[in-house]
């Protein structure tokens, strides 16, 4: 893979088969679903994954001591599962999914926090990987644990719902939801978490897939940019991200990265905290972007 560099963000299915292999490369699949979707990511790895892949078990790097839902992990809880899947500081990392949520965007967002620098996400995922016809596998292989630290803890891109709270009087941050429309605009309620539908206060509104081509890849350049200007976010201003639980919005925020948009937060709570709290200001109807 020598045109992949620690700068580029997205990798191809040609430039990843050809680097099948390399002894510092490492592929983690990143696989998570709803639960109402009745998928094992587990299951669905040994049973079928890229050939020399890892299985990152996204779904368990939760930080279950805080009181906000499905919390990003803490540092030793990364740093343990680094260990366990052999990665090194200067390891080559490829994250993939085979989820409609690309969840390899929060495990990507949770990676760069914690200080990975060599880190890409496979475009289009495993989906375009298999409808290529390209090696797969099954199984769990064994792997030699590392001695992996973390370089960092920064949750300077973490946002909390007291921030969140403030940012509503400030206005200092907009905040792109990734959710439908209709669960944004409280036409139907959030059935995932079991809340009535609607939005933080102020918010913009950009379903997920918008940043996405029919294939899975990632929409780029003008195409990119055109859909947040669509609905309404000043590419030049800050963005914060939330969504239903803290998934989708990274990957709003990740392909703000593709845009080399710098100044973009998380807002990791999202609608399961700050829907569920009746202290919280809601609004209904659509985005004001549209």
């Amino acid at each position: 893979m020598t045109d992949l560099t620690d700068t580029e963000l997205l990798v191809s299915t040609d430039q990843l088969a050809s680097a099948l292999g390399e002894d510092d490369l490492i592929i983690l699949d990143a696989s998570a679903h709803l639960p109402d979707a009745g998928r094992d990511p587990a299951a669905e790895f040994a049973a079928s994954h890229i050939k020399g892949s890892r299985f990152l078990n996204l779904p368990g790097l939760v930080d279950e001591t805080s009181p906000v839902p499905a919390a990003l992990p803490r540092a030793d809880q990364f740093e343990q599962r680094m260990r366990d899947l052999g990665v090194s500081p200067g390891s080559r990392v490829v994250l993939y999914d085979d989820s409609k949520l690309r969840s390899s965007a929060r495990a990507f967002f949770i990676c760069r926090m914690f200080g990975l620098k060599n880190l890409t996400v496979l475009d289009g995922g495993f989906a375009k990987w298999k409808a290529e016809g390209l090696p797969v596998e099954s199984g769990m292989a064994d792997t030699a644990p590392s001695d992996f630290q973390a370089a960092m803890d920064d949750r300077s891109r973490v946002r909390s719902k007291a921030e969140m709270l403030a940012n509503i009087g400030s206005r200092s941050e907009q905040v792109l939801d990734a959710r439908d429309a209709q669960r944004f605009s409280g036409e139907t309620g959030d059935h995932v978490h079991d809340l009535p539908g609607g939005h933080i206060p102020g918010a913009l509104n950009l379903p997920f897939p918008g940043v996405l081509n029919p294939d899975g890849t990632f929409k780029r350049g003008e195409a990119l940019r055109a859909a947040f200007e669509a609905a309404g976010v000043d590419l030049s201003a800050p963005v914060t991200g939330t969504c239903g639980g803290g998934m989708t919005a990274t990957v709003q925020l990740f392909a703000l990265e593709l845009l080399a948009t710098q100044d973009i937060a998380l807002y990791d709570g999202s609608w399961s905290e700050w829907g569920a709290d009746p202290a919280t200001p809601k609004e209904t109807g659509a985005s004001r972007g549209s």
